[in-house]
């Protein structure tokens, strides 16, 4: 392997690897309904401890839903789940570089690197999120 080889298989490992693991979470959701009553998978600690939702609230079962075909069901359970993973897809990809450099992505990756961005989104989401009136209430799971 050339040397250039050697970093450029380097830098995409990391991105390839969460790629396997995004693979395994989505066999075990291709067989396990989360929205079953007594399945396998674990509830939100938080939500058991608290009672209030967390930003991550919804989001298994929002993947099995988009597994499944059902983006109206993704969205009514993590809204911010199915708005940013595309986000999140391009970030992988360039972490690794597996994307090409281009210039409308590189825009919307500048601002989604800043990690402050990332921390006031979800604080506030998680604010919200646990808001009972309308229309902060449709950000609840379900």
């Amino acid at each position: 392997m050339t040397p250039d080889a050697t970093v450029r298989w380097r830098r995409a490992a990391p991105t390839l690897l969460l790629g396997v693991g995004a693979t395994c979470v989505a066999a075990v959701l291709a067989h396990v309904d989360p929205n079953a009553p007594g399945n396998p998978l674990p509830p939100c600690p938080l939500r058991a401890l608290t009672g209030f939702y967390c930003p991550g609230c919804g989001s298994t079962r929002a993947l099995y839903g988009l597994l499944h075909g059902d983006v109206a069901g993704a969205l009514a359970m993590n809204p911010l789940l199915v708005a940013v993973m595309p986000v999140l897809l391009l970030m992988a990809l360039r972490a690794g570089d597996l994307l090409p450099t281009w210039a409308p992505c590189e825009r919307v990756l500048a601002v989604a690197r800043r990690p402050r961005v990332w921390l006031w989104l979800l604080l506030g989401y998680g604010v919200l999120r646990n808001l009972p009136w309308m229309p902060f209430a449709w950000l609840a799971p379900g």
